[in-house]
């Protein structure tokens, strides 16, 4: 008898931790395939439809055969860089070099994964906020770096515990992975504490990689600063951004990482071996939403804003007492005391199964998670209101 052939995974496949969101998923399916209507507020994925000029003009695109081959560079069309310049010094008052200082990624999870292969070498060290985003923590581990958790809570310590974690490390961590607004508990910051990031990345000589995929979804008059605003923040990191949730366009798989043109470089070298790039007609319905869908993304902000009202102000009349957000489209609510001792996990099951409503637990993001979960406002005001009916019943 020949010897069984065995298929050896890599370590790094072999350590990632279970998907905690993956048995809550197969029970949400599970669930309406038996056709029962299960509420999805476990996922921020936007629920609304991409504005009507995308639309057509990614239709008119794909009528052109030239753009069925594969696209010019991995980096983006230079007009859509140059689009994503003009977008930031509009919105943000950042000037940017499109040819340099510009580079268009496959969603920002593609891009945030590459840059932590061009930038880490075994072993070395991330500081990422925990809570986190998974991405942020796995995109290390993936690149064979390693993660230091610096734990982000409401006791506003999060600035003197990093300062703190990087004096105390040797060797000194190389990258530090920020995300404001943030998910999954929608902290937001003001330009101040980005300046001391500035300062403090500096000392340091530690690099600044931020995530800002929840730049437009704002609330009561907040406008979430970018990181690029600080004067000499190009000189220290780079921020990602996304068309998916600002403009419903999370399918498209479009997004940007600007700032640094060494870094901005690094990663379109790494992204030169790996992709080609986006199906062209998507970047030219990109040019389309930056140059002339403001409108759309401010109306867009007004509809989370309702939505988050309608979520936070029902469940706190059922006695569960939640926070309304400043920005994302998440709301971070903490176990209600008498299901505490149940875990995020276990009381997440227990809305699917005796509320019919998915949300994603707390535990999900990192242990200082837990004792939360995170609602996506992404269903509409009628379904959120019958979601809190149904919470509402389970909890009596």
């Amino acid at each position: 008898m020949p010897e069984e052939f065995v298929i050896n995974i890599a370590n790094r496949v072999k350590q990632l931790p279970p998907y905690l969101f993956g048995k809550l998923n197969a029970l949400k399916y599970e669930k309406r395939r038996n056709n029962i209507d299960v509420i999805d507020l476990g996922m921020g994925n936007p629920n609304d439809p991409t504005p009507q000029p995308i639309i057509q003009k990614l239709c008119e695109a794909v009528q052109d055969p030239r753009n069925h081959r594969y696209t010019v560079s991995a980096n983006g069309i230079f007009n859509l860089r140059r689009e994503v310049a003009r977008y930031y010094e509009k919105q943000f008052g950042v000037s940017l070099d499109p040819e340099k200082e510009v580079v268009c990624t496959i969603g920002s999870k593609e891009g945030i994964s590459h840059l932590c292969l061009g930038l880490l070498d075994t072993g070395e060290t991330a500081l990422v906020p925990n809570p986190a985003f998974p991405i942020h923590i796995h995109a290390v581990n993936l690149a064979g770096g390693n993660v230091i958790s610096v734990p982000l809570t409401e006791d506003e310590k999060f600035l003197p515990n990093l300062i703190n974690t990087a004096k105390n490390i040797i060797p000194r961590p190389k990258i530090l992975i920020l995300n404001f607004p943030h998910n999954p508990t929608a902290a937001t910051v003001e330009l101040a504490f980005f300046e001391e990031i500035v300062a403090f990345a500096r000392k340091y000589n530690i690099i600044v990689v931020h995530d800002f995929a929840y730049c437009e979804i704002a609330f009561d008059g907040y406008k979430p600063p970018s990181f690029l605003q600080v004067k000499g923040a190009k000189d220290i990191g780079v921020e990602f951004n996304t068309m998916s949730k600002s403009f419903n366009m999370a399918g498209w798989r479009l997004g940007f990482c600007v700032g640094n043109k060494e870094i901005v470089s690094t990663l379109a070298k790494v992204k030169g071996y790996y992709d080609y790039g986006i199906f062209q007609p998507v970047q030219i319905a990109s040019i389309i939403a930056l140059r002339e869908c403001n409108k759309y993304t401010k109306e867009q902000a007004s509809i989370y804003q309702n939505r988050r009202d309608v979520l936070c102000d029902g469940l706190n009349r059922t006695g569960w007492n939640v926070k309304k957000p400043r920005a994302s489209m998440f709301i971070w609510a903490p176990i209600p005391e008498k299901w505490r001792h149940m875990g995020s996990v276990d009381f997440a099951y227990k809305l699917m199964n005796e509320a019919e409503v998915s949300v994603a637990p707390g535990a999900a993001f990192g242990e200082n998670g837990e004792g939360y979960l995170r609602l996506a406002i992404v269903e509409n005001e009628l379904r959120l209101k019958q979601a809190v009916r149904q919470i509402d019943r389970a909890l009596r």
